[in-house]
């Protein structure tokens, strides 16, 4: 089966660490807590054209992280499942990605606002080389979007190689 890039869900992903956590990033971490499912594109390679997506998850969100486990189908025959589990220490975020069919990949950043920012080092080159960018976004009360971004290795531009978008069932 094919690498469905970045999916983040990784989706998705989300947190967990220390006791130095705060009440509002415990907030935001309990917020993605529940049932998810979506649509939304994937781009195998930057220079392909998209493939349509649908996907479900179960996230466990807690005072301090959260865990990601879900499917996602495109093609009607292409399925990859997909896990994260992202913790934090009330500033910097961590953890991992299973799913884009390179192995464990190392995630790392930061939440701006209703947003986290991650650095994806993948375990396998994937585009030419091992970093992306996994941005996981909280959108309303019941809306999530996972958004991964490349770049073109030929252009040096950036390009959207996942868009998922979420809703609380």
């Amino acid at each position: 089966m094919r690498k469905i890039a970045a999916l983040p869900l990784a989706v998705a992903a989300v947190l967990a660490t220390s006791s130095a956590v705060s009440a509002d990033e415990a907030t935001f971490l309990d917020s993605l807590d529940g049932q998810w499912a979506g649509s939304g594109m994937v781009k195998i390679r930057t220079n392909r054209d998209p493939i349509s997506v649908k996907c479900q998850f179960r996230s466990d969100g807690g005072e301090t992280g959260l865990s990601l486990d879900g499917k996602c189908r495109g093609l009607l025959v292409v399925s990859r499942a997909i896990s994260a589990d992202i913790r934090t220490d009330g500033r910097r975020y961590s953890g991992y990605y299973l799913g884009a069919g390179t192995g464990k990949a190392d995630l790392n950043g930061r939440r701006d606002g209703n947003q986290i920012n991650l650095t994806i080092r993948w375990a396998k080159e994937v585009n030419g080389d091992r970093r992306a960018e996994l941005r996981v976004r909280k959108v309303g009360d019941n809306g999530m979007q996972l958004t991964t971004v490349d770049v073109d290795p030929k252009s040096g531009d950036p390009v959207v190689t996942s868009e998922i978008n979420l809703v609380r069932q």
